[in-house]
Parts: C-alpha cells; sequence; structure tokens
C-alpha cells in the first residue's frame, strides 16, 4: 500500500511517475502511475527482468526510488544510467537472507549485528555494503533501522535519514461496527474472547510463542492468526500437539479489506515477532483501536511504550506474553486507556507528515 499511496501523492505534487513491480498481472488499471509488471518467476529470473527493466525506465528518470531490500542489481540499473537512487529499507536484508537460510543458527538481527559468521554471510554483507554505498540516500523506517548503516556497515550518517512509514489505512470511524457486529459478520462465536496475529508466517514472527501462551488462558481464549508462510503446517501441528486444534485458528491470508474487522472483533492484539523494522499492522491496530502487546524489539518501541498505549515482552518468553495478554483481558479500563494514548500517538506516522520529507529528499538528491 505503500507505493501507491506515495506515488499518488508525487504525482499530487506535479510529478512524473513510474513504478517497476513484481507482480502477476500483466496489466494493472486504476493506479494513476504506469506499471510496469515483473512476472512471477525463479528468483534469478525475477531479477535479471527487473535489473532490465529498471535499465530500460531509468533512462528518463530524474531519481529511482527503491522499495526492495535486495536491490543490487535495481541499484546498479540506475547507476549504468547515471541516475541517483534512494533505498527505503524496511530490514537489514543481509540478516533476512541469512536466517531464512539457516546460515546463523538462528540468531535475531540484534546479535547478528558486528558478530562474524561463514563466507556465505560475509559475501552477503559486502555486496549489501556495496550497493548501499551506491545509493545517494538511504531512507530508513525506524530509527532502530537507521542505526543499523551507520554502526554495523560504516555508512555516513548524514547519508541515512529517518521518515517514519505512514499509516494509511481505515482510520477508527471507517470501521463503524462494535466488537460483536465484527463477530457476527465474520462468524465468530459471540461468547469467546479472541486475541488476533497478523503476521507473515516466518520463523522470526514468533506464532509458536503466542500459542503456548495460549496454553494457560482461559478456555474461552482464543487465537486467530491471519497469514501464511513457510512456518504455516509447523505451527499448525504444534497447536495439534498442544491441545489447541479447537482454539487456534489459522485463517490464511485474508483480504486486507476484511483485517479491520478481524481487529475490531478481537480483545487483544498480539506481534510476538524478533524482528520487525516499523509495523505497519502496529499502526493500524492502533489506528483502529484494539489493546496491543509486542515484543520490545527493533522499530516496536517506537510505536508502543510499555505501560503507556500497550505493553512490551521480551521475545521468545511464553509467560511473560501470557501475564501482559491476561492483564489486559481483566481489565478492560486499561485497554481503553491503551487505545486513546495510541490514537494519540498516530500524529508521528501520517502521510501529511512523512510523504513531505520524502518529497523532499527526493528532490534534493535529484538536483544533486
Amino acid at each position: 500500500m505503500y507505493v501507491p499511496s506515495i506515488g499518488q501523492y508525487l504525482i499530487d505534487r506535479g510529478h512524473q511517475v513510474r513504478v517497476v513491480a513484481f507482480c502477476s498481472q500483466e496489466h494493472h488499471t486504476g493506479y494513476p502511475f504506469e506499471v510496469v509488471p515483473i512476472p512471477f518467476a525463479s528468483l534469478p529470473v525475477r531479477y535479471l527482468r527487473a535489473f532490465f527493466a529498471v535499465l530500460r525506465e531509468a533512462k528518463n528518470a530524474d531519481v529511482v526510488y527503491v522499495q526492495e531490500h535486495l536491490a543490487l542489481l535495481h541499484v546498479l540499473a540506475a547507476k549504468l544510467r547515471g541516475v541517483p537512487a534512494v533505498i527505503r529499507i524496511m530490514v537489514d536484508g543481509s540478516w533476512e537472507i541469512a536466517h531464512r537460510k539457516g546460515w546463523i543458527g538462528g540468531d535475531d538481527i540484534n546479535v547478528y549485528q558486528g558478530k562474524k559468521y561463514g563466507l556465505r554471510v560475509a559475501l552477503t554483507r559486502r555486496l549489501q555494503r556495496l550497493w548501499w554505498g551506491w545509493c545517494s540516500k538511504l531512507i530508513s523506517c525506524s530509527d532502530f533501522l537507521r542505526r543499523i548503516p551507520i554502526e554495523s556497515y560504516g555508512v555516513p550518517s548524514d547519508k541515512v535519514k529517518l521518515i517514519y512509514n505512514a499509516y494509511h489505512g481505515p482510520s477508527a470511524d471507517d470501521v463503524p461496527e462494535t466488537p460483536a457486529q465484527a463477530r457476527e459478520k465474520l462468524g465468530l462465536a459471540p461468547d469467546k474472547r479472541y486475541v488476533l496475529t497478523v503476521c507473515r508466517l516466518m520463523v522470526w514472527k514468533g506464532v509458536d510463542g503466542i500459542l503456548r501462551a495460549l496454553q494457560g488462558l482461559p478456555d474461552d481464549v482464543e487465537l486467530l492468526v491471519a497469514g501464511d508462510g513457510d512456518m504455516l503446517e509447523p505451527w499448525k501441528a504444534l497447536a495439534a500437539e498442544l491441545g489447541l486444534e479447537g482454539r487456534a485458528h489459522f485463517l490464511g491470508n485474508v483480504p486486507h479489506e476484511r483485517i479491520p474487522l478481524y481487529i475490531r472483533a478481537s480483545e487483544t492484539f498480539v506481534l510476538n515477532s524478533e524482528y520487525e523494522g516499523l509495523s505497519h499492522t502496529l499502526l493500524e491496530v492502533a489506528a483502529l483501536g484494539t489493546p496491543i502487546v509486542c515484543t520490545g524489539v527493533c522499530g516496536n518501541p517506537e510505536v508502543v511504550a510499555d505501560g503507556e498505549n500497550g505493553f512490551l515482552v521480551p521475545p521468545k518468553d511464553p509467560e511473560r506474553l501470557r501475564e501482559a495478554i491476561s492483564r489486559l483481558l481483566a481489565d478492560p479500563d486499561l485497554g481503553r486507556r491503551f487505545v486513546a494514548e495510541s490514537r494519540a500517538r498516530m500524529s508521528r506516522f501520517t502521510r501529511e507528515g512523512t510523504f513531505p520529507e520524502v518529497e523532499r529528499l527526493l528532490a534534493s538528491v535529484a538536483r544533486s
């Protein structure tokens, strides 16, 4: 959703925008800009196609704005055209690659920084340092991420700009349903209390920890898991092993227009991840008004202040997670206070506040 929003904003400001995107559709309508599609194929083929598409489109561009953390070929294409490039970083891409490939033994993103691993990790880090070096500027979506290029990769501090993610979803007023009405629309039981998580089902998202926390909660508390990914089947198996088949509901990829109903239907939202750059889902939950429990890692504390507008818990600690959920379930007034404070904090994450910063940065790079 970020790209359509920033694209619309830039066009409204008089700029021309073309988007090169990985997607399955050959023709796109409904956008104010032209979309150059890169159809799904094997990873090397997709990235080669993206390289040639950016190389072709950059010929008439003043700046290339990259939203892909595996950005070597995108930035190389801009460099060959002599066009400045800006990357928006949402993760330490070398860590995500190494973590998914199993090269670092499950180390989280903080442990990963500064620790030495094998040749494959060293090469991945070197390549990332290379393409970051080719860029004119980096935009980080959290202060946590801003520090990584500077402290771990030696990128000059004035080259990395913090610009928070902009929330671009519905407001509380756009979801008029009460929790009971939302449950009815979704076919959820009216006599249950629901804990919701929305995430890619990757190992670092910690849904296994939520399942273990659920095991010690009252029987009328059930878990809704919206999302798909590599860990879907292992986590389903874990739910069965823990005796939670009837209380843990894996919803798969829920259409985004229905996510606000699930947020409204739930007593508590949980994000139990080991890593988040700056979670757009946390912003959506804060805007729509459901109390939050999340891990105190990475960019999460920039959205949730512990005990002020939610609870922060350590990752991989089901007991602390269970305790935080229990406190919110037992004290609806506390949840309402958290919701009110979250909405008051949302002013930092608006398009009106963040998009002009992006425009100014892109314009300064284009003139350089």
